[in-house]
Formats: structure tokens, C-alpha cells, sequence
């Protein structure tokens, strides 16, 4: 399991139900690790302050390229908040205005849950083709109330 988490994730204080559902998750024996993209909430380390003040354990935070080659080995990826940091146009769409800038593969695993409050474009305004891949689910809405409500579920399932 894989949670990536971005600007939404901040601005929503979504960090304390996802450490929750990190210390379920782990409890029930799921390897569980958060992917953070050098710029994920607006300026580098604002992501991983958040989840350090919320208790998510700092061995299972890697950086992007610790990280992004395991994508495709991963059951689920959770993305939270984040847009342009997760956009495969960056490296499928050559003729896009990203194209080349590093991203965290997230696509690439098996499944993707993407939490944010719409289907509108980023920072970088590139509409973000991974929303429509055969993979992705979306759950729209405040990245805080999604996460509340997964983790009611899990509570609710244990």
C-alpha cells in the first residue's frame, strides 16, 4: 500500500485520519509507505512536517525516487490532495507543458484511489490523464471528510 499526498491533503488536515488508517493498516499486517514528491503541499517538507506532527512513523516517508520504481509491484496507491505531482502527462504526452518534469509514478500500480475535491486541473492547469485510466477510482470531495470516512469503514470492518 502506498499513500501519496499533496496540497489537498494539507490544506485539509487530512494527515490525522490517514495516520490512523496507517497504524490499522500495519496492525492488520499491510505494508503501508507514503511517496512524497519534493514540492507535495506547495513548498519542499511542508508534507512530511504535516505527517511527522500527525505520528506517522518518518522510516516508512521516502522521497520520490526512493520510492517510484516500486509502483508497479504496489496493490494500491492512495493519492490525496495531489494533481500535477501524479500527472502522467509528464511522462506520456510529450507535447505536454510538463512533459520531463518528475513525477511519482502512481499509475503504474495496480490499483489507484485518487481523493480530491474535483476533476479540475492543478497548479500547472495540465488536465491529468491518470482520473480516466482503467486503474483509477476517484473519490470526490475534502480530502479530511473522505479520509474520515475511510477510516470509519475500516473501524466499522475490524
Amino acid at each position: 500500500r502506498r499513500v501519496h499526498g499533496g496540497y489537498g491533503l494539507c490544506v485539509a488536515k487530512a494527515q490525522y485520519p490517514i495516520a490512523e488508517i496507517v497504524e490499522m493498516l500495519k496492525k492488520k499486517g499491510k505494508k503501508v509507505r507514503f511517496g512524497i514528491h519534493p514540492v507535495a503541499g506547495r513548498m519542499p517538507g511542508q508534507l512530511n512536517v504535516l505527517l511527522a506532527e500527525a505520528g506517522v512513523p518518518y522510516d516508512i516517508v521516502l522521497e520520490m525516487d526512493e520510492i517510484n520504481d516500486d509502483f508497479h509491484d504496489t496493490d494500491l496507491v492512495l493519492v490525496i490532495g495531489a494533481n500535477d505531482t501524479v500527472n502522467s502527462a509528464a511522462e506520456e504526452d510529450p507535447n505536454s507543458i510538463i512533459a520531463g518534469m518528475p513525477v511519482l509514478r502512481v499509475w503504474t500500480s495496480k490499483q489507484v484511489v485518487v481523493v480530491k475535491r474535483t476533476l479540475g486541473v492543478g497548479y500547472a492547469a495540465v488536465d491529468n490523464p491518470i482520473f480516466f485510466k482503467e486503474n483509477t477510482g476517484m473519490l470526490l470531495g475534502d480530502a479530511k471528510k473522505m479520509c474520515d470516512g475511510l477510516l470509519t469503514k475500516l473501524k466499522d470492518d475490524s
